[in-house]
């Protein structure tokens, strides 16, 4: 059987514990249907000289990264792609891809690019969110994320898009290079938690937090200032709601944990609760499951992983009205704008839904789940692409 090798770079690894790159790889080859693709996946190594394991029947290489700040994603890219090539001229591969997720290395993939194209492959990128907009960058780190899109996008062969505002985006910023785009979604699954209600790990969770379920409103996600934490704190404490506001977030009391605190004074709040990451994938699920509503602030980036999670499972979902999270939501979510007041009169607002209406806002996020986002339709969508 003749294969198609897709070598992909950019996620830390499967089996994925966290993260957006890391759960669509393991979602990719897990649902693999084509037999002829041949997966070859990055991992970042957790102890030196580790050997090449086989998960989801694809080969996952590691790569050893030294820790070196925020040039080590850039370092584990190159390495990882230093390891295609000669993984491709050793084996005298020549029907592959390789597939970058994120524009880390731009300054370099000139020189890839040829010696890709020399040896009979295409080089696809996904160019996921405006990294260069991230609040967390000093300026220097912004022009370099900026110029590192640029240069990714001038010499990939295709650009995979996760969300059709960022095509969009793509093809009105860099016009003059003519980019050759696809929009295919990031995927989600609809099915319940393997967890009941009365099971150990939830009771005892409720119990450690202090919750009930259905008493409190949920929100996932990275702890950064652009998923609009302070905005959400502040309209959740000034509304009337007796539930409590659950943050399921790797937050560690860092400067930007300080500086949220002195401004919305949220630990006076005994509504407003800090639980970290809860990496219990069922765990997860069930906590979104018995959630009152999900609260989404995310305003840079593609389709979020944690949105489509929740569309699948929770039953109300208020979301940052933006391009990003209506293209996903369309009529199955509320939406609030930063304009003070207004999330706290829609957290007001859907208090007083009856249970029919709840319930048939719930069932138009699932229904827009299983019509564009269900990792079958995804995984086929890819596949295609793969071998065109």
């Amino acid at each position: 059987m003749k294969h198609t090798h897709i070598y992909i770079i950019g996620s830390k690894g499967i089996p994925a514990q966290y993260g957006g790159f890391e759960s669509f790889v393991d979602s990719l080859t897990c649902f693999r249907k084509d037999e002829k693709i041949q997966y070859h996946i990055s991992c970042i190594a957790k102890e030196k000289n580790q050997k090449n394991v086989e998960y989801n029947h694809a080969d996952c290489f590691f790569v050893n990264v030294p820790n070196i700040g925020p040039a080590k994603a850039v370092y584990y890219d190159l390495s990882a792609l230093n390891y295609c090539i000669a993984d491709i001229e050793k084996n005298h591969i020549r029907n592959f891809k390789i597939y970058i997720l994120a524009c880390r290395i731009g300054p370099f993939i000139g020189h890839y690019e040829k010696r890709i194209h020399e040896l009979g492959g295409q080089l696809y990128v996904n160019p996921d969110g405006h990294e260069w907009m991230r609040a967390k960058w000093n300026t220097a780190i912004k022009k370099y994320w900026k110029l590192s899109e640029r240069l990714m996008i001038k010499y990939a062969d295709l650009i995979i898009c996760d969300s059709k505002n960022i095509e969009v985006y793509i093809q009105e910023q860099y016009q003059s290079f003519h980019p050759h785009t696809c929009f295919i979604a990031y995927g989600a699954n609809i099915s319940r938690s393997a967890l009941s209600d009365d099971s150990p790990q939830l009771t005892e969770w409720y119990q450690r937090h202090g919750l009930k379920a259905g008493e409190y409103y949920l929100v996932v996600g990275r702890f950064v200032p652009e998923n609009n934490y302070e905005t959400m704190i502040k309209e959740f404490m000034t509304s009337s709601t007796k539930k409590s506001l659950v943050l399921v977030t790797n937050v560690e009391k860092n400067k930007f944990y300080q500086k949220l605190a002195e401004k919305t004074g949220f630990e006076s709040d005994k509504r407003i609760k800090f639980v970290g990451t809860v990496y219990d994938q069922e765990l997860v699920k069930k906590i979104r499951e018995n959630a009152f509503a999900y609260l989404h602030g995310h305003e840079v980036g593609g389709t979020n992983p944690s949105l489509l999670e929740a569309l699948a499972s929770t039953r109300l979902n208020l979301l940052l009205d933006v391009g990003f999270n209506r293209e996903v939501a369309e009529d199955g979510a509320f939406y609030w704008t930063k304009e003070k007041g207004a999330l706290a009169e829609l957290i007001g607002a859907v208090e007083k839904l009856s249970e029919k209406e709840a319930l048939e806002k719930g069932a138009l996020a699932v229904q827009r789940i299983q019509q564009e986002y269900e990792w079958d339709k995804i995984v086929a969508d890819y596949e295609k692409r793969f071998m065109q």
